[in-house]
């Protein structure tokens, strides 16, 4: 399997007492690791990227759904302000990722339907529509009829259609390699951006083993190889992995679950293209499915939901379902090639949105002044969000370095599940000074 890594030129592992030196360092090579970094980079500072295997967890097998309105759930309405400012912000993201590599990273504005395929999955979409509403969000009910004209392999026997007109798409793997290429014109064409040591001026391919204290302030990251990333600020951004790192703040828990689910990618022959031109999310009988077409006449089916895995092995049962389901929607799906089954775990939390931003200490004699721990951003948890919420945790992480918080994400402060965190060194990892 052909990973974003592999058509990237220039990894190596680091040499076991290496140590690199950048202003950033980025912890994490997925779609939001990449996305920290580059926005970082654009910002005037130097990054690295620390992953011994970039592109290939959550990320390589995320739909890559833009769709703030269709994945409004009850009672988050904190994390739909989030989604739909990063909605806003993905047309320039996607723009500058195209200017910065001439990659086009398979961004798409065209519109979602969300379809039911009885009476029931009609009346849950209905109550789902007034939720959305009530929070300003435009979905337009058609008639099959319509639905049929947009979307002519629809099945006959649907119940009903919406249109959702602001979730759009991307292709996440695409986007990461992207992204790679556009750290690593910058490093190269700027040498005050390009790290020395690291590949193409900014990948470290080699695994996080934990943080690196200097006083009370993180001051980089220790490898399991042996070397070490030297910088002035640390982003958090390896997904389940982040809670297992060693050298965490005294109190820091980080919550996080894993969800895996299976995803299938198959080939759409010559006389069924397109399949459909829009992303059809559905429900059959109460279970949710989706189809979302690519650029390259293939289709991504996803996604079931199972928190009981413990590997990335791909369920039969989750499988049959996807495929039983979607071709309940789209009966020309059983005439596809099967070319990928794929199963990920993505990072959940309790409240289900993200850890993100600075760690609050507790108030005492060795609290710094700012009132954080210095040098530590979390950006984690991002479960069914990542691929959308990737350029809001950019700027907000950027924002942040720049001595800029914004109020309005408060809700996602990354120790929001722990006792107080306590200022001082990590007693975890041996300080580097």
């Amino acid at each position: 399997m052909r990973t974003p890594l592999d058509s990237f030129p220039g990894a190596a592992d680091p040499s076991a007492n290496s140590s690199v030196r950048a202003d950033v360092a980025v912890i994490g090579g997925g779609v939001v690791g990449h996305g920290i970094a580059w926005e970082v980079q654009r910002s005037g500072r130097s990054v690295v990227v620390i992953d011994d295997a970039p592109g290939t967890g959550a990320s390589w097998a995320a739909a890559g759904m833009l769709a703030p309105v269709s994945e409004l759930h009850y009672q988050e309405e904190d994390l739909l302000e989030l989604m739909l400012d990063s909605a806003s912000r993905w047309p320039a993201f996607a723009a500058r990722v195209a200017a910065a590599t001439g990659e086009d990273c398979g961004y798409l504005t065209t519109s979602t339907l969300a379809v039911g395929a009885d009476a029931a999955d009609r009346r849950a979409l209905m109550d789902l529509r007034t939720v959305q509403q009530a929070n300003g969000l435009a979905v337009e009910p058609l008639t099959v009829r319509e639905a049929r004209k947009r979307e002519p392999l629809l099945s006959p026997a649907i119940a009903c259609a919406m249109d959702t007109p602001s979730d759009h798409q991307v292709d996440p793997r695409r986007l990461v390699l992207a992204l790679r290429l556009a750290l690593a014109g910058a490093a190269q064409g700027n040498p005050e951006l390009s790290v020395a040591g690291a590949v193409q001026g900014f990948a470290v391919p080699g695994r996080a083993a934990g943080l690196l204290w200097e006083g009370p302030t993180v001051a980089g990251v220790s490898l399991s190889g042996g070397g070490t990333v030297l910088a002035a600020e640390t982003v958090v951004a390896n997904g389940l992995q982040a809670g297992a790192l060693g050298g965490l703040p005294d109190g820091l828990e980080l919550p996080l679950r894993p969800v895996h689910g299976d995803i299938l990618r198959l080939a759409v022959p010559g006389h069924l293209r397109p399949l459909v031109t829009s992303t059809v999310r559905g429900l059959v009988h109460g279970v949710p499915v989706y189809i979302v077409p690519r650029q390259d006449s293939t289709v991504v089916i996803g996604a079931t939901q199972r928190e009981d895995a413990l590997s990335d092995a791909v369920s039969a049962g989750g499988v049959y379902q996807l495929l039983r389901d979607a071709q309940a929607l789209v009966p020309a799906v059983a005439e596809l090639e099967l070319l990928e089954s794929t199963a990920r775990a993505r990072p959940g939390t309790p409240d289900n949105a993200p850890l993100l931003g600075r760690v609050q200490v507790a108030s005492g004699p060795d609290a710094t002044s700012a009132g954080h721990v210095p040098g530590l951003i979390i950006a984690t948890g991002f479960f069914r969000h990542g691929v959308l919420l990737t350029p809001a945790a950019a700027a907000i992480c950027t924002g942040l370095l720049d001595g800029k918080a914004d109020p309005r994400w408060a809700p996602f402060s990354p120790d929001r599940f722990s006792r107080p965190v306590t200022a001082g060194t990590s007693p975890h990892i041996k300080e580097t000074a």
